[in-house]
C-alpha cells in the first residue's frame, strides 16, 4: 500500500470558498467610509449603488435592501452596540472595527428586518469570512447566535434599565441616541415622557423625499403632473413641495434635472417663506442669505426676490459651496449675485438689506433622520465650537439689514444653546435696536407652534427636519 492510500480519505470538511454577496460587501464598504473617512451615509452610498448598477449586480430590490442596512444599522448602532456589548467577552473598544462593523450589520438583520434568523446569520458569516478571515468569522458566528436567541424586545429588557431608575439612559439604549442628545431634545421639547419618545422614534424613521418647485421656475402641479398621484403627494405645508413615494428617484425628474426644482426639506422651505413673507416698514428691494451653501434656501429666496422685483445676494465663505450656491441658483428669472466671504467680516456696508436670512452653522441635531451618525460624531463641546460664531454672524445680519428690516436667525438643530440663547444673547448686546417679531403667523396651517414668537418644527410634529427659526426687526 503506498504512502497516498494510508491518508484518510476526509481529514474534516473540505475549505469552501465565501461567496461574496454583493448587497452586504457595498453596506460594509458604505459603514466603513463612514467610521474610516467621518462619511455621510447620504454621501457614500448613492455612487456606491450608481457603481453597483453598472456593473449588473444590483436590481431595484437589491438597493433598497442595501440601503435599509446601511442606515438601519446605523440609527440603531446605539442599541446594537449595547446588544453585543452583552454578547462578547470584551470591551467594545477592544472589538476591531471592521468586526464590529459586520455584528452590527447581522444585529440588524436579526432585530430590526424580517430577514429569517438563519439567513440573517449565514449571510453575515459569509461576509465575515471575505472581508475578515475565517478566523475572526468564527467569533461573529459565536456572537449572532448569542443575539439569535432573543428578538429586540427581549434584549432591550436586559439591557436597558429601568425608566423609573434612569430615564434618559433608559430612552437612549431603546431609541438609539446618546445620553446628552437624548437630555438636549428633552430640554428644547419639554413635556412629559410620550414626546420625547416620539421624537426620539421620528429620529430614527426614514424620511420622505421632499422636493422644492423653484419659484418662477418651476410649480409643484408641473411636479405632481410628471410623477402621476401614484408617484407624489402634494406637501403638508408649502405650496412649493412635493412629497415623493417610497422609492421615487429626483434625478429621474425633468424638474430637477434641468435645475428647475431640487430636493429641499420642507422645513426648509417653510424657513425661506417666513422670511419672505415678514411685513417689513419701507422698500424691499435687496435680500441677503448670508449662510448660502449649498444652495437650497437661496435659490428659492432669489426665485421670491425675483417675482417682487428684488435681488439677492448669496454669500457663502467656502469657495466650493459658493459654487454649489452659484449652481442651484444658475436659471433664475431675476438678478442675483454669489459670492464667497466670510460672513463675520462682511464686504457689504451697514444697513444694505432689506431682509437677511443667516442660516448658521451648528450641531445638525435637527436632520438625524438624514444623517443618523451625525448623532455618534458630535460631543457636548461642539455647542462650544459653534457658539462665538453663531452670535457673530446673527450680529452682522443685524448690523446688515437697515432699520425696519427683518433677519431670520436659522438652524437645523433644536438644541437650547444654538437656538433661543442666541438669539438671547445677541438683542441684548444690541440694547433695544431690535425686537422679536411673532414668526408663527407665517406658517400658515401649521399646527403646534408653541407659546412664540420664534418657531420650533419637529419631526414627529411636522413631518420635517428640526429647523428653528427667530425673525428680528432692527427697529435703531
Amino acid at each position: 500500500m503506498n504512502e497516498q492510500s494510508r491518508r484518510p480519505r476526509h481529514q474534516g470538511k473540505p475549505y469552501r470558498r465565501p461567496k461574496k454577496d454583493p448587497v452586504r460587501m457595498l453596506a460594509f464598504d458604505a459603514l466603513r467610509a463612514v467610521d474610516e473617512r467621518d462619511a455621510y451615509a447620504n454621501l457614500v452610498l448613492p455612487p456606491l449603488l450608481r457603481k453597483a448598477r453598472e456593473k449588473g449586480d444590483f436590481d431595484g430590490r437589491d438597493a433598497a435592501l442595501a440601503t435599509e442596512l446601511v442606515y438601519g444599522t446605523l440609527r440603531r448602532q446605539g442599541t446594537y452596540d449595547a446588544v453585543i456589548s452583552a454578547c462578547v467577552d470584551r470591551p467594545l473598544r477592544e472589538v476591531d472595527p471592521p468586526v464590529l462593523d459586520v455584528l452590527s450589520l447581522g444585529a440588524h438583520q436579526l432585530l430590526g428586518t424580517r430577514i429569517p434568523t438563519h439567513a440573517a446569520v449565514s449571510a453575515s458569516v459569509e461576509l465575515a469570512r471575505v472581508v475578515l478571515g475565517d478566523g475572526r468569522a468564527k467569533f461573529v458566528n459565536a456572537v449572532l447566535r448569542k443575539i439569535a436567541q432573543h428578538d429586540l424586545d427581549g434584549w432591550l429588557e436586559l439591557v436597558a434599565p429601568p425608566y423609573d431608575e434612569d430615564a434618559e439612559d433608559h430612552l437612549a439604549v431603546v431609541h438609539s441616541h446618546p445620553r446628552w442628545v437624548v437630555s438636549a431634545l428633552w430640554d428644547s421639547l419639554g413635556g412629559g415622557r410620550a414626546g420625547i419618545e416620539d421624537l426620539l422614534e421620528a429620529d430614527n424613521e426614514r424620511p420622505e423625499v421632499t422636493l422644492v418647485a423653484r419659484p418662477g421656475r418651476s410649480t409643484a402641479d408641473e411636479i405632481l403632473g410628471a410623477l402621476g398621484e401614484e408617484n407624489a403627494l402634494p406637501g403638508r405645508w408649502s405650496p412649493y413641495a412635493v412629497r415623493l413615494s417610497e422609492g421615487g428617484e429626483p434625478g429621474a425628474i425633468d424638474a430637477v434635472r434641468e435645475g428647475r426644482a431640487g430636493v429641499q426639506d420642507e422645513g426648509s422651505q417653510l424657513v425661506a417663506l417666513a422670511l419672505a413673507n415678514a411685513p417689513l416698514d419701507g422698500p424691499d428691494k435687496a435680500w441677503l442669505d448670508g449662510c448660502a451653501g449649498p444652495g437650497g434656501k437661496a435659490a428659492m429666496l432669489a426665485g421670491l426676490a425675483a417675482e417682487r422685483g428684488a435681488v439677492l445676494l448669496a454669500s457663502e465663505k467656502q469657495p466650493h459651496r459658493a459654487g454649489l450656491v452659484a449652481k442651484a441658483l444658475a436659471g433664475n428669472p431675476g438678478p442675483y449675485q454669489v459670492i464667497a466671504a466670510d460672513g463675520t467680516r462682511p464686504p457689504w456696508r451697514p444697513g444694505t438689506f432689506d431682509r437677511v436670512l443667516m442660516d448658521v452653522p451648528c450641531t445638525g441635531l435637527g436632520a438625524l433622520r438624514r444623517r443618523p451618525e451625525a448623532r455618534w460624531r458630535r460631543r457636548p463641546d461642539d455647542l462650544d465650537g459653534f457658539a462665538p460664531l453663531q452670535r457673530g454672524l446673527l450680529r452682522t445680519a443685524l448690523d446688515s439689514v437697515r432699520v425696519g428690516g427683518v433677519v431670520g436667525y436659522a438652524t437645523c438643530s433644536p438644541h437650547l444653546a444654538e437656538t433661543r440663547a442666541v438669539v438671547d444673547d445677541v438683542l441684548k448686546q444690541h440694547g433695544g435696536s431690535a425686537e422679536l417679531l411673532d414668526a408663527r403667523p407665517l406658517f400658515p396651517g401649521v399646527p403646534a407652534l408653541g407659546d412664540g414668537p420664534d418657531v420650533q418644527l419637529w419631526p414627529h410634529l411636522h413631518g420635517t427636519d428640526a429647523m428653528y427659526l427667530a425673525l428680528i426687526r432692527r427697529t435703531g
